[in-house]
């Protein structure tokens, strides 16, 4: 009986397929989203019916079963409901336990944004790895430095001959005003954050540290917020 009632309904479906060019709807509904709501209670009865048959004579079993799958259906409703908080919940757990200036996706506040949480150093410092014409650097978040500087070994990495930069841009360090070379960098990423076309500046030999994610870098999102042990970037 089962089985011819799922025919039937299979058979209701493709006759709505086929006049759904003629018809507008069916009961309200889309003819092609009524065939496939036909089509999908078809499956169920096939499903029930089969399942009656192989549970013939052990209730309890079948009951056990029953519960098991409804218990792992509302454990996958209730995932798909609450993805964006349990994303958001495991991306902070992992912080905890990747190095400082590894770039985690932040939480999403608007379609289509890319954004990046880092963690705050030991020292309480923010130290990023980022990838700058497809080469990795770390970098020192810095508010105060104008713009992105880099040690003249890493721009050495990245192509540029030092020894042939002219530098004529002042920069205050601790140890007093120095002078730096002008440079672009074609690509400058932290995690999923793409930037083109970064003004940059390499140090003179002996003068920086660590490379610098300066305001050239920064003002070039969407903002930039400090919280606690984090600082997200985010950008549109």
């Amino acid at each position: 009986m089962a089985s011819w009632a799922a025919l039937l309904l299979l058979v209701i479906a493709g006759v709505a397929l086929l006049v759904r060019a003629d018809v507008g709807s069916i009961v309200g509904v889309d003819p092609s989203d009524f065939a496939l709501i036909l089509a999908g209670f078809a499956l169920l009865i096939f499903i029930i019916a089969s399942l009656a048959g192989s549970y013939r004579g052990r209730a309890g079993q079948a009951l056990r079963d029953l519960l098991g799958w409804s218990a792992v259906a509302v454990a996958l409703v209730a995932g798909y409901t609450f993805r964006d908080q349990i994303l958001s919940f495991s991306h902070q757990m992992l912080g905890e336990f990747l190095p400082p200036g590894s770039a985690l996706r932040a939480d999403l506040q608007v379609e289509q944004e890319q954004s990046v949480r880092i963690r705050k150093r030991a020292d309480g410092h923010f130290m990023v790895r980022t990838e700058a014409n497809g080469v990795t650097l770390h970098m020192l978040v810095d508010t105060g430095a104008s713009t992105v500087v880099l040690r003249p070994e890493d721009g050495q990495r990245l192509g540029f001959d030092v020894d042939r930069l002219r530098y004529l841009v002042p920069v205050q360090t601790a140890n007093g005003t120095t002078y730096a070379a002008s440079i672009r960098l074609t690509t400058l990423s932290v995690g999923k954050i793409r930037l083109n076309n970064v003004e940059a500046l390499v140090a003179k030999r002996g003068t920086l540290r660590e490379n610098l994610l300066g305001m050239s870098f920064l003002n070039r999102l969407n903002s930039y917020e400090f919280s606690g042990e984090y600082l997200t970037l985010r950008k549109i």
